[in-house]
């Protein structure tokens, strides 16, 4: 396995020098981009707040609402008001080895998101329960790579059905607590890909998750945020991954290290290492603007999906939410037009999830950035993330009753729920 630094060496373009993947809008999406400055493109690769990306009227596209998941949709702020449902934490429903529940409970997941308004979910996380004495061990489905695919890959069919995004992390060996933004993962690749990376190609590969998530952690000595083998030569070259790659909260250091080794969105935001320096980047000749146009191009089809783009007249230009339902099959493009993120096949010809019916949801306006202060570096990190500061509520309609869609009985002398 290549470790520390590799030489720079740019990643093939979506839009210009490679034919687009199965599905994709090329041509749509290099009009989309030319309406676009470099300034323009670069502010859509970093979060307009906590839990909220940039949009761009200039192309139609909106911000787009992410929270975090797994075991229920968090949304965007604590508040008793507006309560989430809570299910079974990973680890149990792990346990049951049963993929249609996860498929169902997920399906239940998603819906209760569209409701929150919220388009992409950052779940599943499918690192491995290696140690019992990982802190957020509870959210991953067991130790065994082989049985985590398989509840990952069904998580993320029932989740992506209802027209929410899945989000797979982290990426990749972030299995330990103790300093999980700074230690290195010293592994083989033999080990790699055969335990670790395992699930997260199942999800590219067979379920075409819509985003994937880079870890805090160094893997080999170089982090995962600036890693371009893992980001660019396995993920998005090996694995043909057509969806987005975000960091992990604050994970994203660097400007050229990250831009130029895959990285396509940097969360949370207004801040990050990208913004002018990026910008720069691309007339001083460091990082040619086709790469920053893959990352948008990455954004704008997650938009599409996700019922976020629509052109600047007002008049929807495809996605789940526009079509009329059901999945896309072979990892063509959904109902209305949109491609399904990730951009996989599902071997054996199943379908690809993404154009399931969504539920009305009216998106309520960001009145503000809801802000979040990231844990420092080094510092402890209870669940991953910016601690919330009860900024505007941005749930666009009322928790849904999930315990009515999701399957949940008990067999006799099976002990299995």
């Amino acid at each position: 396995m290549t470790t520390g630094p590799a030489p720079t060496q740019h990643p093939i373009s979506t839009v210009d020098g490679a034919a687009p993947a199965s599905g994709t809008r090329a041509p749509a999406e290099r009009a989309l981009l030319a309406a676009l400055s470099v300034q323009d493109k670069v502010r859509l690769l970093t979060g307009a707040a906590n839990w909220r990306t940039h949009g761009a009227p200039a192309i139609g596209l909106r911000p787009m609402i992410v929270s975090d998941g797994p075991s229920g949709v968090r949304g965007v702020t604590k508040d008793e008001r507006h309560p989430s449902t809570c299910l079974p934490c990973p680890s149990a429903t792990g346990a049951t080895w049963d993929t249609e529940l996860i498929t169902e409970l997920a399906a239940a997941l998603g819906a209760e998101a569209r409701g929150k308004g919220v388009d992409v979910l950052l779940a599943p996380t499918i690192n491995l329960m290696r140690t019992p004495l990982g802190g957020r061990g509870f959210e991953c489905f067991s130790e065994d790579p082989v049985l985590t695919a398989r509840m990952a890959v069904a998580f993320i069919t029932g989740l992506q059905s209802a027209g929410v995004a899945a989000t797979a992390k982290h990426f990749v060996g972030n299995d330990s607590e103790t300093e999980r933004w700074t230690y290195d993962v010293v592994v083989s690749e033999q080990v790699l890909r055969e335990l670790y990376m395992a699930p997260f190609e199942a999800c590219v590969t067979e379920a075409g998750t819509g985003l994937v998530m880079a870890a805090y952690n160094k893997v080999n000595g170089t982090p995962a945020t600036e890693h371009p083998w893992l980001l660019r030569k396995i993920l998005k070259g090996e694995w043909g991954f057509g969806g987005v790659v975000v960091s992990d909260w604050s994970a994203a250091r660097t400007t050229v290290a990250t831009a130029v080794a895959g990285l396509d969105l940097a969360m949370p935001g207004p801040d990050g290492p990208w913004g002018e320096g990026l910008v720069q980047a691309v007339p001083d000749g460091v990082i040619p603007e086709s790469v920053i146009d893959d990352k948008v191009a990455r954004i704008i089809r997650l938009a599409r999906w996700a019922d976020a783009l629509a052109a600047p007249d007002g008049q929807d230009v495809g996605g789940p939410a526009a079509g009329n339902g059901g999945p896309a099959p072979g990892g063509g493009p959904v109902p209305g037009g949109g491609p399904v993120p990730g951009g996989g096949p599902v071997p054996g010809g199943g379908p690809v999830p993404g154009g399931g019916p969504l539920l009305d949801a009216a998106l309520a306006p960001a009145d503000g950035p809801v802000h979040g202060d990231p844990v420092p570096d080094g510092s402890p990190v209870l669940d991953g993330s910016p601690v919330l500061d009860g900024g505007p509520v941005l749930d666009g309609g009322p928790v849904l009753a999930t315990a009515a869609q999701a399957r949940i009985g008990h067999r006799p002398g099976t002990g299995r729920c």
